[in-house]
């Protein structure tokens, strides 16, 4: 008889971000993303990129970033709370970043 386990086999954030780093490693981690994540959970994904983006940028208050993204006040305002959680260096290299990425830099 199959020793059938109680449990489930990944329990911790640490191991997904071990996966998805695995991934990257082989190139693959669009392919990752895109079985783990539906469409509509990867179009929030982007949501939340740009309104971190947004945020750390400070040209727009939470209501015209709202409007933006088209998105409630209450979903930027948990984004800035999340914001608060992290010190400087850590927003200079997410602020940083994001610049580099952005297609308009």
């Amino acid at each position: 008889m199959p020793n059938i386990q109680e449990t489930p086999e990944f329990t911790e954030w640490q191991q997904v971000v071990d996966i998805l780093r695995q991934a990257t490693t082989e190139h693959k981690d669009d392919t990752l993303l895109r079985l783990l994540l539906t469409p509509d959970e990867r179009s929030v994904l982007l949501s939340r990129v740009n309104i971190l983006h947004e945020l750390l940028n400070g040209e727009r208050s939470q209501r015209k970033i709202s409007e933006l993204l088209g998105v409630g006040v209450a979903t930027i305002t948990r984004g800035s709370n999340e914001l608060k959680h992290h010190d400087d260096d850590i927003k200079v290299w997410l602020s940083t970043l994001l610049k580099e990425q952005s297609p308009k830099s």
